[in-house]
């Protein structure tokens, strides 16, 4: 596997990754949607000048509603699930804005319980039968996925990429692409006369590279339409095509400018890629586990077929 061919890979497998882990991760907001108006900031938050926040033990009791406690831990964990919703209110506010929240969510939910909307009614039931299933699926996924993938173990991957993938041939090429084979034979008429490539692509190429005076930069084998490539690649260093090459887009004169071996990407520019893949990984193979010692049998036939067809069965 060439270099090119992980950085398309790992940004492909992090890309999957990205949607299991954000369904992985779902758990809905406390408060569903709830606006803060107290709170509220239209303007753009200003900067945190107050003196570092106090650590406050997480058992700590910081407000009482109905007689049910509300603790540190809880202001903390409603400031992480509306984290998004408190996107404009100052940074020193959104503890209170969390507890704010909290009260109001709370006494609502004593309200229910008053008018007999609790764990009797079906619908409740299995709302929240989803929602303990949910909030365990998340939690498990966090201690054994994502705190589980160390920075070694994301190294120890990409080195094992780049020692499996043999270098391939790369070249730097420069074109000048015509509407037409006159004009091609023209313009190579003037690099035999000893005009400076770049210099005619930016004032006759027709193609998005002509302003940057032909340059494609380096590319291997598979980048270009064929005609395009067996032409560049036959050319020596220095050398451009003496007949004009067609393609679909139109008539192309050609110079080689340089050649090399495929260079492995870095690690700082792959190596959240890198761990998406690990994070992919070890989340499927703890769902394979899970699902077989679950022992799922799916009754309803026709939801068994397009799970099948899914592959997802």
């Amino acid at each position: 596997m060439s270099a090119p061919i992980l950085l398309r890979q790992t940004s492909r497998l992090a890309s999957g990754a990205t949607r299991q882990i954000a369904v992985a991760l779902v758990t809905g907001t406390l408060a569903g949607g709830a606006v803060f108006p107290a709170f509220a900031q239209d303007e753009k938050p200003a900067q945190d000048t107050a003196a570092p926040a106090v650590v406050v033990p997480k058992d700590t009791v910081v407000a009482n509603v109905g007689g049910q406690p509300i603790t540190e831990q809880d202001v903390e964990f409603a400031a992480q699930q509306l984290n998004d919703q408190f996107a404009k209110v100052p940074q020193e506010l959104r503890r209170a804005a969390a507890l704010n929240a909290l009260i109001d969510i709370k006494a609502l939910a004593r309200a229910a319980e008053a008018s007999g909307l609790d764990e009797n009614n079906p619908e409740f039931k299995a709302r929240m039968a989803f929602l303990r299933d949910q909030a365990l699926h998340n939690f498990y996924f966090q201690q054994r996925v994502l705190n589980s993938v160390t920075d070694e173990e994301v190294k120890a991957r990409y080195d094992k990429e780049v020692a499996a993938n043999k270098p391939e041939q790369e070249i730097r090429a420069r074109h000048i692409l015509l509407k037409t084979e006159e004009e091609a034979n023209a313009v190579i008429a003037e690099l035999d006369a000893g005009k400076d490539f770049a210099e005619v692509a930016k004032e006759k190429s027709t193609g998005p590279s002509g302003k940057d005076g032909g340059d494609l930069g380096f590319f291997g084998k598979g980048r270009m339409v064929p005609e395009f490539e067996a032409a560049a690649f036959a050319l020596k260093k220095g050398e451009y095509t003496k007949k004009p090459v067609k393609t679909q887009f139109g008539w192309h004169v050609i110079k080689k400018e340089d050649e090399r071996l495929s260079q492995p990407p870095a690690f700082e520019k792959v190596k959240d890629q890198v761990r998406q893949v690990l994070l992919r990984e070890k989340y499927n193979m703890l769902l394979k586990e899970a699902r077989d010692a679950a022992k799922v049998e799916v009754i309803d036939e026709k939801l068994k077929s397009q799970l099948e067809k899914a592959g997802v069965q």
